[in-house]
């Protein structure tokens, strides 16, 4: 294998698949890139086994052929060279020659034979979504995913192409989002999969805000390609719980409140709170919210803000995170709030399909 790139590609491509590769490995294969040279493209690729990341770039290929090679290591070196061309040659050994300007290293890799298989997509079908609009409903949903490892199946974001909609949903018990998105497909096509924690943050980091992304699903496995990425990943099994029973069918007040106020409003108020008394009571009156808190060994703090109410007074207690969280990833200058007491779950609604749950803490 013997082949040129200007550094700058090589090193986007290597950043963008080298988050996959995980230091808790014990194969030494693992720690390592794909790197195949071809038909004046460079792929690269890297596994953990659950999932798999691959990119290609733009080269010079004067001989093709594969190798591996540590990719921490030789990110390390590639950031620091000078932008320029960087020459690598791979001889019999595997063991590649990489020059640039004056600047000469040798890596010792490994038989691209030793790599695990990964899968690629077949002509089949696939689901297509913007690259945007998918980034952002792994966005507004991925917060509320559970970190309970007992109960695996909700440690991953649902995503259910369902009546001709793609249908987000992440739940830890406490609170859950959900988002809608219209999006075509067969009938027979519908599915449900369980998308694991890591995929979903490999995905945010690397999708685009514009651009189609192309879903296939395989054998338990899911694979988005997209600007000459691909990365597939492993689903959780199991049947994911119907997140439907939760959602009130119904609330007696409804609320408009100014999202960035309410959200700089809980975040004042918390700084007060501790990981034992970690809690907030929101107040609701007459077009006033009153946001309070007090721990024992630190103080108590109130803090109030104009809202658009004219119901019964009701008082409610939340996680602080559970209420920021949405509010975080939410768009609009207004949400609503519905709720019935302060013992039933309340509903955070906005402009889009989007639905969060949250429930109240009893203390």
């Amino acid at each position: 294998m013997k082949f040129s790139i200007v550094r700058s590609k090589l090193l986007d491509g290597l950043q963008t698949v080298q988050n996959v590769v995980t230091s808790k490995s014990t194969l030494q294969i693992l720690q390592n890139a794909l790197l195949a040279a071809a038909d004046g493209k460079l792929s690269i690729t890297t596994t953990d086994v659950d999932i798999s990341e691959r990119c290609e770039v733009e080269c010079e290929v004067e001989e093709a052929g594969q190798t591996t090679l540590p990719v921490k290591r030789f990110v390390s070196v590639i950031r620091e060279l000078n932008e320029d061309k960087v020459q690598i040659e791979l001889d019999d050994a595997n063991v590649a020659s990489v020059q640039c300007g004056s600047s000469f290293f040798k890596f010792i890799g490994l038989p691209a034979r030793d790599f695990p298989p990964i899968p690629v997509p077949d002509e089949g079908f696939c689901y297509r979504v913007d690259q945007g609009v998918f980034r952002e409903m792994l966005r507004k949903t991925c917060y509320a995913t559970s970190q309970d490892e007992t109960r695996r199946v909700l440690n991953g974001v649902l995503m259910s192409f369902k009546e001709k909609k793609l249908t987000m949903v992440a739940t830890d018990g406490r609170r859950m989002a959900k988002v809608d998105h219209e999006v075509e497909f067969p009938e027979n096509e519908e599915r449900d999969m369980v998308l694991p924690a890591k995929a979903v943050s490999e995905l945010l980091r690397i999708l685009s805000s514009e651009g189609e992304l192309r879903i296939y699903f395989k054998q338990g496995q899911v694979m988005f390609a997209f600007d000459g990425k691909l990365l597939t990943s492993k689903l959780i099994e199991g049947v994911y719980p119907d997140y439907r029973k939760v959602i009130p069918d119904s609330s007696d007040e409804r609320v408009v409140i100014d999202r960035n106020a309410l959200l700089a409003s809980v975040r004042r108020v918390s700084t007060v709170t501790t990981d034992k008394f970690n809690s907030v009571k929101l107040t609701f009156s007459a077009n006033q919210l009153t946001i309070t808190t007090s721990a024992a060994e630190v103080g108590e703090a109130r803090d109030t803000m104009p809202i658009k109410y004219a119901g019964k007074e009701i008082s409610i207690i939340f996680n602080p995170e559970f209420v920021m969280d949405p509010l975080k990833t939410i768009d609009d200058d207004e949400i609503v709030f519905e709720l019935s007491n302060g013992y039933s779950p309340a509903l955070l609604k906005c402009s889009i399909p989007f639905l969060y749950v949250l429930m109240p803490l009893r203390i």
